[in-house]
């Protein structure tokens, strides 16, 4: 017990300081990928794999660890290259991801670096809608790219995004009227299946692609007289952003007097131990594992609720 807390202390010393440690791997060349610390929970090499029938081609197939079954992806194939050829050489990342865990196929596994989230930056424009990046970073005069796992997951194996019937009552469907979400996410696949999510309840959302344009935007509300927390019933936040983190937008939202008392859903991917200690460090209101569109409905169906279904209205 004692090496676990002493694990969430280190971990959570990076919280609010907008910091996060990557492991680095290679898939086919020289390229550099990066992958969250966070949500890995060993690399070794690669076991004995078993095939599935029927299964996609990305699945390579699945393998015996720990007492427990784990698909194994092959990320490249996932990402529209050739797939591994001699995997018997080959790594596997585990990694945990939305309460489930699988295997990552990589070719090698480089090193682990602490870096600055103001060092992630955005994918560069003009890359499009089909890309499989998150973000992109420089390390040694070298590009690292980091993937969106979220959208690879989504493909292999979707999830349903519909909202259990009853849940949305009538009553949540008028408290609905004159609220807003502010989402933050840069997942476009993330984006996408939030908004959906509370556009079903009624709800009008502003959708923001990382926590440094949210953070902007909400100052930018202020120097224009508006009071961000009367126009939105809620955040919901993503961790892992670019530029500045989902930790770091919090804590800057708790320091800042005008709104200090928004509240806030950290969504993540992120699973483990952490997570608790982290949310309460940085004081946001709930946390919530991407993707269970119930438990988040009613997350927001809670909470406009409690305000009372409208807001004021807005000063001219």
């Amino acid at each position: 017990m004692a090496g676990v807390l002493d694990s969430v202390n280190k971990r959570t010393q990076l919280v609010g300081q907008n910091r996060l440690e990557l492991l680095l791997f290679r898939l086919n060349g020289k390229q550099l990928y990066g992958i969250n610390v966070f949500k890995v929970k060993e690399v070794l090499q690669c076991p004995r794999l078993t095939s599935m029938p029927k299964s996609k081609s990305v699945v390579r197939g699945v393998a015996h660890i720990r007492g427990g079954t784990t698909p194994i992806l092959d990320l490249g194939l996932a990402t529209g290259k050739r797939p591994l050829e001699n995997i018997d050489d080959a790594f596997v990342i585990i990694t945990e991801y939305n309460n489930r865990v699988q295997g990552f196929l990589v070719d090698s596994v480089d090193r682990i670096v602490n870096m600055n989230w103001e060092d992630i930056l955005p994918p560069p424009k003009g890359t499009g809608h089909d890309h499989y990046l998150t973000a992109v970073t420089k390390l040694d005069d070298q590009m690292v790219e980091i993937i969106d796992v979220e959208k690879i997951l989504a493909e292999v194996s979707p999830v349903d995004e519909t909202i259990r019937e009853g849940l949305i009552t009538d009553d949540a469907r008028s408290a609905a009227v004159n609220n807003k979400v502010l989402i933050v996410d840069d997942s476009r696949i993330a984006r996408k299946q939030i908004s959906r999510c509370v556009e079903q309840i009624g709800i009008e959302t502003v959708i923001l692609e990382d926590g440094k344009e949210a953070w902007d935007y909400l100052v930018q509300m202020i120097a224009d007289g508006k009071n961000p927390v009367e126009e939105f019933a809620m955040i919901i936040s993503d961790i892992e952003m670019p530029e500045m983190d989902g930790y770091t937008l919090t804590a800057n939202i708790r320091n800042q007097p005008e709104l200090k008392d928004m509240h806030i859903i950290l969504h993540t991917s992120l699973s483990g131990v952490f997570n608790k200690a982290m949310v309460q460090k940085v004081g946001a209101n709930d946390f919530q594992a991407k993707f269970h569109p119930d438990e988040l409905a009613q997350k927001v169906i809670d909470q406009i609720m409690a305000r009372g279904g409208t807001v004021p209205a807005l000063e001219e």
